[in-house]
């Protein structure tokens, strides 16, 4: 044990009087093990925000949306493009579509239709622009949405339209900055709400918001369905200013009268009385086939008319989940290609080393010393220099992984088992890599090595 203790200090010595060629030796092993980290922690990062996407969207959530009418001028031009098409009459998204689902698919747990329309918001001289949406709710529960304070709808509330909201996060702060919204009434339109709860803060990405329909939650007022159906505006009802063309119409309800543009979502869907409905499936497995058996029973409501749209959250977000585990195993394999090209590092300067070192390790041969020492000195050598390249490139990395969140803005999540891995790799590098040279110097015959200038 002393011995191999006395060879290592032996083998520390050298390291240390060559400190300038060992540190650009180890710069490969450095620099691969950041890399290594960095590139782990952005795959980790895409994977949790993927993960939160999938709370987001809740599980199990078939979404179904109303085509825009462009959307459906494409569709028709390639549908006629070789076959005949008639013109057929469909009521759009609706209601009953939402209660014929929840009644008919067994598979189905709960089913929420949502309305939304943009308007501006009034409370106490303070004014702010959101969205209004009606709700049932089964919508809080679908996508896990919990009170911070308040209540729910109960079922009065809910059965005769009475004019009561929930807020959200973001609105609470605007209109009731310094005081408890509970009980409040804030102005929508000409209809005056009362406050009866107010959410938790909930964020949302934009990718969500753009390509899967979810809206923000913090930015919005939340009603019972029947209550912005009776109270506003429900576009199943024809009017004189929907048969003359007018996207902006003026509805006069009770003593409400409001001016609306389009919907929330920006889609040319006047017909639509709903603009969304989110279905809620029993288990994982059945989320496939409650799809098919959503299209067709939708089409047939429909009249065969293709002017609904239905997305799969869970499976359109697993799919982006393995292209992103695609590209991190890619940018895995190109950062441990730093750490090879370290180790061959390594290699070639040992090997410099031993032709420069010839007449030392003839000294320390005729001094007593085996070929196992010199093996196990040199081998000693590129070892320490891997190692603490691995320890060096472990601070870089986790220097690194933070550097690239606060710059770009995308989530670094660094694992002990990206650490424990790198450095790992690091140490076996110096070990595979350092052998050759340390058994080319094992190999030197000690009278020729003695005599060599």
């Amino acid at each position: 044990m002393e011995r191999h203790f006395y060879i290592l200090s032996i083998a520390l010595e050298a390291v240390f009087a060559n400190r300038f060629r060992s540190i650009l030796t180890a710069l490969g092993i450095i620099f691969g093990v950041a890399a290594v980290i960095a590139m782990l922690a952005i795959g980790n990062g895409a994977r949790q925000e993927i993960l939160d996407q999938m709370k987001l969207v809740g599980v199990n959530n078939i979404i179904i949306m109303p085509k825009s009418e462009s959307q459906m001028e494409e569709a028709a031009k390639e549908g006629a493009s070789g076959r005949q098409t008639t013109e057929k009459y469909s009521p759009g998204l609706s209601l009953a579509d939402a209660e014929s689902i929840a009644s008919i698919i067994p598979s189905v747990e709960r089913v929420s239709p949502e309305v939304i329309y943009e308007s501006v918001l009034i409370s106490k001289g303070v004014s702010t622009y959101g969205n209004i949406s009606g709700v049932t709710p089964d919508f809080f529960n679908v996508f896990g949405l919990t009170l911070e304070s308040g209540e729910m709808f109960n079922e009065d509330q809910l059965r005769e339209g009475k004019a009561v909201c929930i807020l959200g996060a973001t609105l609470k702060t605007r209109l009731f900055p310094q005081t408890d919204p509970i009980g409040q009434y804030l102005k929508s339109g000409n209809i005056w709400l009362k406050v009866v709860g107010v959410l938790q803060s909930r964020a949302v990405s934009d990718d969500l918001s753009g390509n899967m329909g979810i809206s923000d939650y913090n930015n919005q007022v939340y009603t019972p369905i029947q209550t912005l159906l009776m109270r506003y505006r429900d576009r199943s009802v024809v009017t004189t200013a929907m048969i003359r063309g007018n996207s902006n119409t003026t509805v006069v309800s009770g003593d409400a009268i409001m001016s609306f543009s389009s919907s929330a979502s920006g889609k040319e869907d006047a017909f639509n009385q709903i603009d969304k409905i989110v279905v809620k499936v029993k288990e994982t497995a059945l989320i496939t086939p409650t799809t098919d058996i959503i299209q067709r029973m939708l089409t047939r409501r429909h009249s065969g008319v293709d002017d609904f749209e239905i997305k799969v959250p869970e499976l359109l977000l697993k799919q982006e989940q393995r292209t992103k585990d695609i590209f991190n195993i890619v940018l895995g394999a190109i950062a441990s290609i730093s750490l090879i090209v370290g180790g061959i590092g390594i290699m070639n300067i040992m090997l410099a080393s031993v032709m420069e070192r010839t007449k030392e390790i003839g000294i320390r041969m005729a001094t007593g010393a085996t070929r196992k020492d010199v093996v196990f000195q040199f081998l000693s050598e590129a070892t320490m220099i891997s190692l603490t390249g691995g320890i060096i490139g472990i601070f870089l990395g986790l220097a690194l992984a933070k550097i690239i969140m606060q710059l770009t803005g995308i989530l670094t999540i660094v694992s002990w088992m990206s650490i424990v891995i790198s450095f790992g790799v690091s140490a076996t590098v110096g070990i595979l890599f350092g052998y050759m040279p340390a058994k080319k110097a094992a190999s030197q015959d000690p009278v020729t090595s003695l005599r060599y200038e």
